[in-house]
């Protein structure tokens, strides 16, 4: 009799990363939403009452937005650097104590604290008090680096990117804003400007960007340190794709697809989905991958690089755009027409697994799911994310707490929903239905109601959007997707803060201990 043959299988391989095993909780709050009397929230005492809510509620996640600074559209994802942050974010309060501005210069620009962000008046007022402060820095210099650190070991560590976007910022403003292509052609590129004999004040302008910077990453940097010593972690967040009219494309536009006047042959964007019937057209270049590939995604590594310098956690926005992105004719009025263009694939995350081989990152991969993009996901071995707004519709649904796998970050809702509150009420009847019966809720206090079906569920990460905790209605949205009015002004007032620290600190940090969501305290 013939022994028998066992049959050999191959066995699937194994993913690029091991995430850890960990359950955690955190909230979703960008900075310009804190309260504060600058006209838009800052990195000043209101983001540390903000980190010491946080750890007393038991939270030891804090998700933003991207940080840069945003440009025509005040939206995070679409900045003017990949690299930068955002100049509106430096808190004038703290350039007081260090003698950088005086009071006089700073009370005819304060606003009431929960004042809905007015990026105008910003734009009006916010440049001139930084210029005064860069001014004031040849007096004060031992003052301002004794709190910051080094000017000089800053702007080398950085010189990859702050130098050139500096240079982009002054020469963009000697030109009354216009969009880089728009400029003379001997300033169209960065090599180009370089060769060139600039006018004093534009020399001036670098100097200063770069000092902002300085103060941005200085109180960054001192804001996590401060949250680090709380428990508490930082998730940022790195949108895809960059600006057209923006430092980088001016810097870089051979890994960008341009034609020879320098505009793109084809915009990103998402075709018809959940939240516009004629898709989205964000306009921003696609990258040229082949020539992105040839340097190793160098400019990408550096990217990554800083994000994980300056974040615990990092968020890759439109994950799907490295298996597919959506390609927009260049003068298409919507997203409505395009087509599915391959991006680099696995071979892009080999490059990062190389460089970083134990990185915290989360795949936002909402959208047009297809089986190769969810196995992209797989094959790296990072989380993706689950969003309850979705879930409720069928029983196989993904999103459905039941469906779910550990390896997720589960959301109520994200920036770009609307608040759980409105949700509901806008939803049908059957949904509503379905809802009440899914969770066995009358649905009277639905934002707690998802909030505490997230903390139970096996989803490693939760995260809930602060308006959530409030049962806030559509008036505090934060984004709505295909339109570019009225977003990324909503914030928080102060009584908001002290109410749900007062009523709700105890209970959130019960949720964290009961549902195990501090193992990684």
């Amino acid at each position: 009799m013939s022994p028998t043959k066992s049959i050999k299988r191959k066995s699937a391989p194994a993913p690029l990363f091991a995430w850890p095993n960990e359950r955690a909780s955190g909230v979703l709050l960008h900075p310009t939403a804190l309260p504060g009397s600058s006209g838009i929230g800052t990195l000043g005492k209101e983001a540390y009452r903000f980190v010491d809510f946080l750890a007393e509620a038991g939270f030891s996640l804090w998700q933003t937005c991207p940080l840069g600074p945003t440009g025509y559209g005040d939206s995070p994802y679409q900045c003017l650097s990949a690299f930068a942050g955002n100049p509106y974010l430096v808190d004038p309060d703290t350039l007081i104590e260090l003698g950088l501005l005086r009071e006089d210069e700073v009370e005819p620009t304060r606003t009431a604290p929960d004042t809905s962000v007015d990026y105008g008046a910003l734009w009006n007022f916010r440049p001139h008090l930084l210029h005064l402060a860069s001014e004031r820095l040849p007096d004060l210099r031992d003052k301002v680096e004794a709190e910051y650190g080094s000017i000089e070991e800053f702007e080398s560590e950085q010189s990859s990117w702050l130098e050139p976007y500096a240079l982009f910022r002054a020469i963009k403003e000697h030109f009354q804003n216009a969009p880089w292509y728009e400029w003379p052609e001997e300033f169209r590129s960065y090599d180009r400007a370089l060769e060139q004999t600039l006018d004093p004040s534009i020399k001036a302008s670098v100097q200063e960007h770069q000092f902002i910077q300085y103060l941005f990453f200085g109180q960054w940097r001192k804001l996590r340190a401060y949250a680090a010593d709380k428990g508490i972690r930082f998730v940022g967040d790195i949108p895809i794709f960059v600006a057209l009219d923006g430092a980088d494309a001016w810097q870089h536009p051979e890994y960008f697809l341009l034609d020879k006047k320098l505009q793109p042959t084809a915009v990103a964007g998402v075709p018809p989905d959940y939240f516009s019937e004629t898709g989205q057209l964000w306009g921003n270049p696609l990258y040229d991958w082949a020539e992105l590939k040839k340097n190793r995604y160098d400019w990408w590594m550096e990217r990554f690089r800083l994000n994980f310098d300056l974040f615990d956690l990092v968020r890759i926005d439109h994950f799907r755009g490295f298996e597919a992105a959506y390609s927009i004719p260049a003068d298409a009025e919507d997203a409505r027409e395009g087509d599915w263009v391959k991006g680099p694939g696995l071979d892009f995350f080999k490059e990062i697994h190389r460089n970083f081989p134990e990185p915290r990152i989360i795949l936002e991969d909402l959208g047009v799911i297809t089986p190769e993009v969810d196995q992209l996901r797989k094959d790296t071995g990072l989380p993706g994310m689950s969003v309850l707004h979705f879930a409720f519709d069928k029983p196989d649904n993904a999103y459905l707490p039941h469906n779910l796998q550990p390896l997720t970050v589960l959301y109520p809702g994200s920036h770009d929903n609307d608040t759980t509150a409105s949700w509901f009420a806008l939803e049908s009847e059957e949904t509503r239905d379905y809802v009440r019966r899914y969770l066995r809720i009358s649905g009277d206090e639905i934002a707690w109601d998802l909030i505490r079906a997230g903390y139970q569920s096996v989803a490693n990460l939760f995260i809930v959007p602060f308006q959530d905790f409030l049962s806030l209605g559509a008036e505090a949205r934060f984004n709505t997707p295909g339109t570019s009015e009225g977003n990324w002004a909503w914030r928080a007032s102060p009584e908001m803060i002290e109410r749900l620290h007062r009523e709700s600190a105890a209970y959130l940090k019960e949720l964290s201990t009961l549902y195990y969501r501090n193992s990684s305290h």
